[in-house]
């Protein structure tokens, strides 16, 4: 039987996209916590970005599924959360590209991930998920979604 590396493990691991948004990996999004490997057997620690996240088994098939053919324990931890700051550079260009704004902590004004003006507004705390808001850029006329800073 092949032995598995950590840069296998991440390289799978960086091919499970996020549910909602399929062009970010949870490695993108820095759900991976810890991986070890022991005697040939390969485990997983995630961080849910939310802890009611409805898709955290979907999640963890699909990351027994990219790991296969390694035996591989998955588990969601919480003994540190999540926040917006485990989003990767790769990520945040990769939401930009998407058209979701990435998370904002520097108190300048939203910068639209469609045109990239910063003359933008809120419009609803509440988006078509729990970890976004909905923005209007009053430069491009368009709305946007935008990721909330956790």
């Amino acid at each position: 039987m092949a032995v598995v590396t950590q840069a296998e493990v991440w390289e799978k691991l960086g091919t499970v996209p996020d549910p909602e948004l399929p062009d970010l990996s949870i490695v993108d999004l820095g759900m991976v916590d810890h991986v070890a490997i022991e005697n040939g057997m390969v485990h997983v620690e995630l961080m849910p970005t939310f802890v009611g996240c409805p898709a955290l088994h979907w999640i963890q098939d699909k990351v027994e599924r990219a790991l296969a053919p390694f035996p591989a324990t998955v588990e969601f931890v919480y003994h540190t959360p999540w926040t917006t700051d485990r989003i990767s550079p790769q990520g945040r260009e990769r939401l930009t590209a998407w058209g979701v704004a990435p998370p904002n902590r520097s108190g300048q004004p939203l910068a639209c991930p469609l045109c990239g003006s910063d003359q933008t507004h809120r419009t609803s705390e509440f988006g078509p998920s729990l970890c976004r808001s909905i923005y209007y850029c009053d430069s491009c006329q368009q709305p946007f979604e935008a990721w909330k800073t956790l």
